[in-house]
């Protein structure tokens, strides 16, 4: 099951998060061979979308989603679902996490 987290963006600025992936028993998972995926979308079954880079260091069990600035300029403040799922080397998908993105507006510009 993913764990659920809201994240806030502000618009036009470089963004990051770490997500530190443990077990029950809260011992560093290894992901070694894993890639990653994460999108956000206006609604569930929107078309357009907007990609996180999804960055995997495999022995200290930290998944990092980033976007640059330039890429948080172009998403139109608001409301927005996400989530972020992981891929073994044998093809195994899971959902690590999911929630709701808020894009707070910019306004230097």
């Amino acid at each position: 099951m993913a764990i659920k987290a809201n994240l806030v963006i502000d618009q036009g600025t470089d963004y990051s998060t770490v997500i530190y992936v443990t077990d029950e028993n809260g011992d560093i998972v290894v992901l070694t061979g894993y890639t990653g995926a994460a999108q956000m979308r206006k609604h569930y079954t929107s078309v357009a979308q907007t990609a996180f880079i999804v960055d995997i260091a495999p022995l200290s069990g930290t998944v990092t989603l980033t976007m640059n600035a330039a890429t948080t300029n172009a998403i139109s403040s608001g409301r927005y679902v996400y989530d972020c799922e992981l891929r073994t080397s044998a093809n195994v998908v899971s959902r690590l996490l999911e929630g709701i993105v808020t894009v707070t507006p910019q306004v230097t510009r």
